[in-house]
């Protein structure tokens, strides 16, 4: 083949690429990759309206958005990939194939599928990428890593059957995964419902046998609180009361030593007598016998 004839920005860009590349492998410095990346992509200008994928320049910028998308990934910015990548193709059918493969692979891996649901759409749909050779391999990749793990069963059969791309037999054999994958998806579908309710049945007995006991805990103190209180009726509250009364004085404002609070002290040892008499009456033999 031809040697490839290099414009000056070709050069340029191509130069980077190959500096990028030795900073993603080599030397693993990501975030420095990232950045001779961009400085490639903007050296190149903005493309064309529909980016000839077959010329030296689209092909220098598809490598280094490879290149940039690998550096993101390693350093854990995946959820930048997608803008960061449309800010040089400015639409998603002007993605090329390769590109387009490592966003749905990228995000299917981190579970975000969603992401390239309109974007994986858009670029099925233009009838320009209709004629590339990457396009039923994309296609499939699009149905197998979106929109089945998304459960979106009608939008693959229309766009199976909307696709004059495939022929009848390729149209069948997706239209039978489709229908398998709804299966297996009816199916776990209602495993998780299953196990769900029975998730929620075990919570309800756990709750059951601990209102149970809650009940029969409060059950026990009420019958404790209704004894003690009236327990506490049968108390001669006056003569209590005085007593305290009577015990502060002594404490606090009458010095025990003092002649004047004998009477008080006095007064204080019989009501506590009596107290104690009522409280604990004295225990009542029956008389012994000869």
């Amino acid at each position: 083949s031809e040697p490839v004839a290099w414009t000056p920005v070709s050069a340029q860009a191509a130069s980077l690429l190959e500096e990028a590349t030795d900073l993603l492998v080599l030397h693993r410095d990501f975030a420095a990759a990232v950045e001779k990346c961009e400085a490639g992509c903007d050296s190149l200008g903005p493309g064309p309206e529909r980016c000839p994928f077959i010329s030296s320049s689209a092909e220098v910028k598809c490598s280094l958005c490879v290149v940039g998308i690998q550096a993101l990934a390693e350093l854990n910015r995946w959820r930048e990939v997608l803008s960061w990548v449309l800010q040089y193709y400015h639409a998603p059918e002007r993605l090329p194939p390769k590109i387009l493969e490592l966003c749905i692979l990228l995000y299917s891996k981190v579970r975000e599928p969603q992401v390239m649901l309109e974007v994986g759409s858009s670029w099925l749909k233009d009838q320009s990428n209709k004629s590339l050779p990457e396009y039923s391999s994309l296609l499939e990749l699009y149905l197998f890593h979106v929109l089945l793990p998304l459960g979106r069963f009608e939008g693959a059969e229309e766009l199976v059957c909307g696709c004059d791309v495939l022929d009848s037999e390729q149209q069948q054999a997706f239209l039978g995964t489709i229908s398998e994958s709804r299966c297996q998806w009816t199916q776990g579908k209602e495993m998780h419902l299953a196990a769900e309710e029975q998730q929620e049945a075990a919570t309800e007995t756990v709750l059951g046998v601990l209102s149970q006991k809650l009940l029969n805990m409060l059950t026990l103190l009420r019958r404790a609180l209704r004894s003690m209180s009236s327990h506490f009726y049968l108390l001669p509250y006056k003569k209590m009361l005085l007593a305290t009364f009577l015990l502060y004085l002594v404490v606090v404002r009458l010095d025990p030593a003092s002649p004047t609070s004998l009477p008080f002290i006095y007064k204080l040892v019989q009501l506590f007598r009596q107290a104690c008499a009522t409280l604990f009456p004295p225990v009542r033999r029956p008389p012994i016998q000869d």
